[in-house]
């Protein structure tokens, strides 16, 4: 039998990534042994019963105990005050990662905090589903998906076994320079979001259509836009604060795209509403041919208390 990656891995904050990571490692032998960590009693009964912990407990501090691996797996703006309370308790020669989808403040709040001989390794697996809690994790959702590393200076070594961890899980491992990672991220999922957000307030603010319109004649486009925005909300408060310069500056170019697709309109311009259509579609073919857009099973069910 192939020795475990990681003899123990620590698990902070019991969500859909968390819970995931857990049941890959457990499937793959990745891990001699998990612990967790998650604010409420529930989320760590819950951790329990599901069974990709082996134990909980209700400090970060007692979870980090003898780990070879931690995982902050807690929103973005709880990760410093986190990182502050488990530096005491790390091991010596441990890796901590995190799985946040903002990468440069992550690293100004938790690098700090990081004893001499602790190897910090920010990392971002873009998987996900609109599920969220202990519950909603399976140990497919990483395959085939990437995950992106931004080591920094970390020592090699432990980088190569983080990226072997991710791969065992599944996932495709890329290295990326953290404000890169921000801009791209800023582009493929953190705008998207916000309109998709937008969209959903813009239907519940138009007193024309009712509640009962809007549900009975989702098309396919708007139900899409509301399982986007059925997304963690605390999750997204802290990205998008926390990516604020990339976000708007998408933000700023998305809106002089609209501009233009509005004159195309107002003044009958087919001819260009067609190129730009055409265009677009390309890219949703390179995702397809990617193999980027397998639907996640739908294994939630329950939203997530806090972690």
């Amino acid at each position: 039998m192939t020795a475990p990656l990681y003899e123990r891995v620590a698990l902070i904050g019991l969500g859909l990534i968390a819970s995931s990571m857990g049941h890959a490692m457990k499937a793959a032998g990745l891990a001699r042994s998990i612990a967790g960590h998650a604010k409420t009693e529930e989320t760590r009964a819950a951790a329990l019963e599901v069974g990709f912990c082996d134990a909980v407990f209700a400090t970060a501090a007692e979870a980090v105990k003898g780990a070879d691996l931690v995982v902050l797996a807690v929103p973005v703006g709880a990760m410093g005050a986190v990182a502050a309370e488990i530096a005491p308790h790390l091991k010596p020669g441990a890796t901590v990662t995190d799985v946040g989808s903002v990468k440069q403040a992550v690293i100004e709040a938790v690098a700090p905090h990081m004893p001499p001989g602790v190897h910090f390794i920010p990392g971002h697996p873009l998987a996900g589903t609109e599920h969220s809690g202990p519950r909603s994790g399976f140990a497919t959702l990483f395959e085939n998906r990437w995950c992106l590393l931004t080591p920094g200076a970390a020592d090699p070594a432990a980088v190569a076994r983080l990226r072997a961890l991710w791969q065992g899980m599944g996932a495709n491992v890329e290295e990326m320079d953290p404000a890169h990672h921000d801009l791209v991220l800023a582009v493929t999922s953190h705008t998207p979001h916000l309109i998709a957000y937008t969209m959903v307030g813009v239907a519940d603010h138009l007193r024309r259509v009712t509640e009962s319109e809007i549900i009975k004649y989702s098309a396919a486009g708007f139900r899409d836009f509301t399982r986007i925005a059925a997304s963690d909300p605390t999750m997204w408060r802290d990205v998008f604060l926390t990516n604020k310069e990339a976000t708007l500056d998408i933000l700023g170019r998305f809106t002089e795209e609209l501009f233009m697709l509005q004159r195309a309109i107002r003044m009958g311009d087919g001819e260009m509403l067609h190129d730009y259509f055409t265009r677009t579609r390309a890219i949703r073919r390179g995702i397809i041919e990617a193999g980027q857009d397998t639907a996640a099973p739908d294994f939630g069910r329950t939203k997530a208390p806090d972690a």
